[in-house]
């Protein structure tokens, strides 16, 4: 039973990926406004439920940091690269048949741009490549991740 072995490469055209592994509990917007709201003076437990996600996660972050609110979190974004938002139009106009240079105008963007962004988070379901928003912004936030510090970081000087 299951799947002959090579589907995967025969339907898409690439090799197969090792499993990043579980999504996070939240979006960076979770996070976003769990800290704002603690920057106002509220609970862990409140400033939770106000981010959007469940009592136990705010008290977890808010433990997880110390109480202390992390850098990044409050970094505007440039609009250099795709939002989230900007994501899940991608995905509604793709699934009603939107060709790329449509999607494009309509965002206000350029065609390579949305064609890599299509290409590059297209997943496979049941050998059909589909666009997810949800799935496409976990991915961009995991490849934003630097495993390590960098060289000018770990020797700054006092």
């Amino acid at each position: 039973m299951g799947r002959e072995p090579g589907w995967g490469a025969a339907a898409t055209g690439r090799p197969a990926m090792r499993s990043p592994g579980r999504p996070p509990v939240a979006r960076s917007e979770h996070r976003r406004l769990f800290w704002t709201a603690i920057a106002r003076g509220a609970k862990s437990t409140e400033a939770g439920i106000e981010a959007g996600v469940s009592l136990v996660v705010g008290t977890r972050w808010f433990r997880e940091r110390g109480g202390v609110t992390p850098r990044p979190i409050f970094q505007a974004d440039s609009g250099r690269y795709l939002s989230f938002a900007e994501r899940e139009q991608i995905a509604l106009w793709r699934a009603e048949k939107v060709g790329v240079r449509e999607i494009a105008r309509r965002l206000g963007r350029s065609a390579s741009t949305v064609s890599r962004e299509l290409r590059r988070n297209a997943s496979t379901r049941g050998g059909t490549l589909t666009y997810q928003a949800t799935v496409a912004q976990w991915h961009r936030d995991r490849r934003a991740t630097r495993p390590k510090t960098a060289k000018l970081g770990a020797y700054s000087q006092v």
